[in-house]
């Protein structure tokens, strides 16, 4: 089985051109400018809906940052993932033996987009870059895009009813004359707090780095990395870019391990920031730099920590309105530094010895990244440009003081922001722009804004490059989310096509509607989930407790019994489809929680009392909580079956949060 995958992987790894459209010319329905996961998504559902679509991606590579080192998911809060996004980290669960994983090697992730590919049969034009856009009364009637890598290089042009833009860089909607910002609103804008210049603690130096090349001389000089700027005051707009890095893929195994070696342009100076800080805050593993998560098959997912870490702060602020061969170059500084901290690490004397060695434990992978040299192609580009369309999500729509009414998917991330600069304050050397404020629960985002004003573009979606200010889009910025808007916005496109409307005359109850028929887009069986916020199926009887944040979706049920027989019970929609189902029950983390939880189970012909154990039920990743596979049942539907989560004297809470039946994957059609 191995060997098929791997034989499969490398089948749907054929270099760009070869599967690439050459004509001069390619008329389709939808245009989709940018193959990330949001892009593959977008195709898939247009072409399962019966209309022609392609994907034009300006690299030779699809996915993304799904595919292109994130395989930590930056989830938030699992209710948000649906449709394709969900069926994705399912296919990635199947892969590795789960029903989900959302912790996956790169390389997994590339096959899963390219299964997509091959089940809809979707055209990729890939290495091609935006050139020109045409309009007619504000309608897109055509975009040309050749490969600027080449000289005089032949150009292509799609003509298109549709089009959406699913880059990371907005590059579409900008060419296309679309309202847009970069940079960080002053909190006045929006009537924001965590907006602007943010002069935090979170990755951070510690007191008393000094910035200057001789320490204590200002006029020798600030160290590299070190902004001359001054401290502007808290929440103060400006045009900086919160950092990128890379999402860095190592692996421990000698098998499959490629040493690090000098990069390109090494020079062990610009790391005298970290060699300073460690000097305040001496070494003890590698987590004192790095979020060094831990991947399948010996790998990771590095990401930025503390002072001096993988972000290049302050070194991409040119980079979303810079031309293809200048964001070359940024990219390739960002892969020259992040290289050289990896090699500086792991040989520099100036680290401590048992660091080096640890270090020196970890290579490339030889089965990642093979047609870039085994590194990822795909730079994290947190933000970029962000569309000012009718509605802004900000800050006061991810805490709940404003509610989308027009909703099309949810987020429920904490709002992120990484530092976007690094200057002198107070003699020292400070990180500024990072922000980590949470606590809130999953919510809605408008429809309005994935949409441009009617004025400007009336046949555009951008579900990536949305309009939201600077701290909202640092919530909604998720590689799930951007697949979720992305398929609610190409249901939007096929239903504007069908009705011969534009998108902003699209209902959303309309797009709704067909994602809760249809979620996966092909008409498979959905899922059937109930969850304790759906009142009308659910029954309380007892001292239950609502608990927000930890579980899934706005909050879960609690119980410390004290009598017998305390249960909630959740019912099914009578309508629902009969079949065999299996059957999840979901856990959130508890502080004292049981080792076991009993539940009823009646399937419409038969009464069962199930104790499943929790003993052994491992949480990873970012939720604290998650699906335990109770068994596979058949489902009357039409004999009101339930299944109650009971709580009786014992030691220890229960929860009651969600039931899930997860059907055979066999179409409805």
């Amino acid at each position: 089985m191995k060997n098929l995958k791997a034989l499969l992987f490398l089948l749907f790894a054929i270099p760009s051109f070869i599967l690439g459209q050459t004509k001069d010319e390619i008329n389709v329905d939808i245009c989709i400018y940018g193959g990330s996961s949001a892009g593959v998504v977008a195709a898939y559902t247009a072409i399962k809906a019966g209309k022609t679509a392609v994907i034009i991606e300006p690299s030779g590579r699809v996915g993304g940052l799904s595919s292109g080192g994130l395989g930590m998911t930056d989830i938030g809060n699992k209710y948000v993932v649906t449709g394709l996004a969900l069926d994705f980290y399912r296919k990635l669960g199947a892969y590795y033996g789960n029903l989900e994983n959302w912790i996956f090697e790169p390389k997994v992730a590339l096959f899963v987009f390219h299964e997509y590919i091959r089940e809809a049969d979707i055209n990729i034009v890939y290495n091609r870059q935006l050139i020109d856009v045409k309009k007619e009364n504000n309608s897109i009637k055509e975009i040309t895009v050749t490969n600027l890598d080449e000289s005089n290089g032949p150009q292509l042009k799609v003509k298109a009813k549709m089009f959406l833009d699913c880059t990371y860089e907005g590059d579409l909607m900008a060419m296309a004359g679309v309202s847009y910002t970069i940079g960080r609103e002053n909190n006045n804008v929006y009537n924001e707090t965590l907006n602007g210049v943010q002069f935090l603690t979170g990755h951070q130096f510690p007191d008393g780095v000094d910035p200057y090349k001789v320490k204590g001389d200002p006029s020798s000089g600030l160290l590299w990395g070190v902004n001359n700027e001054t401290l502007k005051p808290n929440g103060t707009g400006d045009k900086k870019v919160q950092a990128y890095n890379y999402r860095i893929a190592l692996t421990n195994d000698p098998d499959n391990r490629i040493p690090i070696t000098e990069p390109d342009n090494y020079d062990p100076e610009r790391y005298e920031l970290l060699v300073r800080q460690k000097e305040i805050q001496p070494w003890k593993g590698l987590n004192d730099v790095f979020i060094w998560s831990l991947m399948p098959n010996n790998k990771t997912d590095i990401n930025n920590r503390n002072g001096m870490s993988t972000d290049m702060i302050g070194a991409n602020w040119d980079y979303p309105e810079a031309d293809y061969h200048a964001r070359k170059k940024i990219i390739k500084a960002h892969e020259d530094y992040t290289k050289g901290l990896l090699y500086f690490v792991g040989n520099d004397p100036a680290i401590p010895e048992f660091i080096r060695n640890e270090m020196n434990k970890w290579g490339y992978p030889k089965d990642e990244y093979v047609e870039n040299n085994h590194w990822t192609p795909q730079l994290y580009i947190r933000e970029a440009r962000r569309m000012i369309s009718d509605l802004v999500m900000t800050q006061h729509h991810c805490q709940g003081r404003e509610i989308a009414t027009d909703a099309i998917g949810y987020a429920a991330y904490t709002m992120d922001s990484h530092n976007c600069d690094r200057l002198v304050v107070n003699g020292m050397v400070k990180n500024e722009g990072n922000v980590e404020v949470g606590g809130f629960p999953p919510f809605p985002i408008s429809y309005r804004s994935i949409v441009p004003k009617r004025k400007e573009v009336n046949n555009l979606l951008v579900p990536v490059c949305l309009s939201a200010s600077h701290i909202a889009f640092g919530s909604i910025r998720m590689e799930p989310v951007f697949m979720v808007l992305a398929q609610s916005a190409s249901v939007a496109a096929c239903l504007a096509i069908d009705q011969g409307i534009s998108v902003q005359d699209v209902q959303t109850d309309e797009i709704n509607e067909i994602l809760k028929v249809n979620p996966k887009a092909d008409f498979r069986k959905p899922d059937i989930l109930v969850q304790v916020s759906d009142s009308p199926l659910i029954e309380i009887k007892g001292d239950w407790k609502s608990v927000p944040l930890r579980g899934y979706g706005r909050f879960h049920l609690e119980n410390s019994a004290t009598t017998d027989n305390e249960y909630v019970k959740f019912n099914f929609e009578s309508n629902a489809i009969s079949g065999r189902y299996k059957t999840y029950y979901y856990l959130p983390r508890l502080q004292s929680g049981t080792k076991s939880v009993t539940l009823e189970l009646f399937n419409g012909e038969e009464k069962q009392i199930l104790n499943l154990s929790l003993d052994d039920v491992k949480i990873e990743g970012q939720t604290s909580s998650t699906w335990v596979h109770i068994g596979e049942f058949n489902f009357s539907f039409s004999a009101k079956p339930y299944i109650k989560v009971v709580a009786n004297k014992m030691s220890g809470s229960v929860a009651a949060n969600a039931i899930l039946l997860v059907p055979e994957n066999k179409t409805t059609k």
